[in-house]
């Protein structure tokens, strides 16, 4: 069975200030989703599924409509603040939904072979997908997955703070991975904010995720309940945030998972702030000319 791509595109983002989901950045209209999924295509997975919301739904499929159906199956489905347990209520004032692994949760109905997670607003590279495809085709244990590993100095924006999950590695292995916020350029080094407002430094090698998931389907079995224990705990907090991080490093300190990390020599582009946009652009152009993609991706 082929694998899935789970695009996550449901965040608004709210620092770029409109749906740069479909914002574009190729020479025929292209957006960032086309080439991750155009990627995706050619290193063999066989069904994507998009995770968007409903306040979303009508200018993202005008926008993608027809356009990847003659390649491959397209499925949606919906991140809501409503997709809970029956005895959880939204709490008065909360805005967005529970992130990473709560949009993983709602994709669970969907997802019947082994997937890859990726956010939808950042560009992976041909070579990670190919790579990340062979792991998800031969891995026989249920319980090992893997992420693309990339270096936080090749991550970070020059017009604002990033989060990243910044992981250790033991070999090959994911050892920890912590979700970590604020993460910025001062003096011309790499700093975070911690608690109690200290600044932290970062190496510039660290090696971080970027969302870059494979998975097997029971990932979404523990993800479901630890929901709801999460929710026990932080449900009634207006801005708690449910990580795919965090759920990994819960089953690796628990022995319940092994996590593979996949190095990679990709090109990785981002648009978190309006200013990336220029860079993003400028970058995809060189890969059409090194005849990587066409300039007419879906030609």
């Amino acid at each position: 069975m082929k694998p899935i791509l789970v695009v996550m595109a449901a965040g608004m983002g709210s620092r770029y200030w409109w749906l740069k989901q479909i914002d574009p950045i190729g020479p025929n209209k292209e957006v960032i989703i086309d080439y991750s999924v155009f990627d995706a295509i050619k290193t063999g997975f066989g069904k994507v599924v998009f995770i968007i919301r409903k306040s979303i739904e009508s200018d993202f499929k005008t926008f993608f409509w027809n356009r990847f159906e003659q390649f491959l199956p397209v499925e949606y489905v919906y991140q809501e603040l409503d997709n809970l347990p029956l005895w959880f209520s939204v709490p008065e004032g909360r805005v967005k939904p529970w992130w990473t692994a709560h949009a993983l949760l709602v994709a669970k109905d969907v997802i019947d072979a082994p997937f890859a997670a990726i956010n939808a607003d950042d560009f992976y590279g041909r070579d990670a997908f190919a790579k990340l495809s062979q792991f998800l085709t031969t891995n026989q244990d249920p319980n090992t997955y893997a992420l693309v590993g990339y270096r936080l100095k090749n991550t970070i924006s020059d017009f604002g703070s990033v989060n990243r999950g910044i992981c250790s590695a033991d070999g090959d292995v994911l050892s920890d991975i912590v979700e970590t916020k604020n993460i910025h350029t001062k003096n011309w080094e790499i700093w975070y904010i911690g608690q109690n407002d200290q600044w932290f430094s970062l190496a510039p090698d660290t090696l971080v995720s970027m969302n870059f998931f494979g998975f097997m389907p029971s990932i979404l079995d523990y993800i479901e309940i630890w929901f709801k224990k999460f929710l026990q705990a932080h449900g009634q907090e207006l801005t708690s945030e449910y990580y795919i991080p965090a759920i990994l490093d819960e089953l690796i300190k628990n022995n319940q998972s092994i996590c593979k990390i996949i190095p990679n020599d990709s090109s990785w582009f981002w648009v978190t702030y309006p200013e990336d946009k220029p860079q993003v652009v400028s970058s995809i152009q060189k890969l059409i000319t090194q005849k990587e993609y066409p300039d007419h991706l879906w030609e």
